[in-house]
């Protein structure tokens, strides 16, 4: 993924806290489409559950982890 610098940004480098905080719900929803691995989704949901323990972010963490497994198989 680039910036409007052309710079190269790794979404993977992001922690469960700049996915699962930023100040619009846009930003959160792209926080969680791009979560790759089930080890980084499982951060996301272990941050939500003790911090906001927000249903419908942790639905949104539950279809990820569906569409994560769907990929694997």
């Amino acid at each position: 993924m680039s910036d409007s610098d052309g710079q190269t940004t790794d979404t993977s480098d992001l922690s469960p806290e700049q996915r699962l905080e930023p100040p619009n719900t846009r930003l959160i929803n792209a926080g969680i489409v791009t979560i790759n691995d089930m080890e980084t989704l499982r951060a996301c949901v272990a941050y939500e559950n003790a911090n906001q323990q927000r249903i419908p972010i942790l639905r949104r963490l539950k279809d990820r982890a569906s569409e994560i497994r769907a990929q694997d198989d």
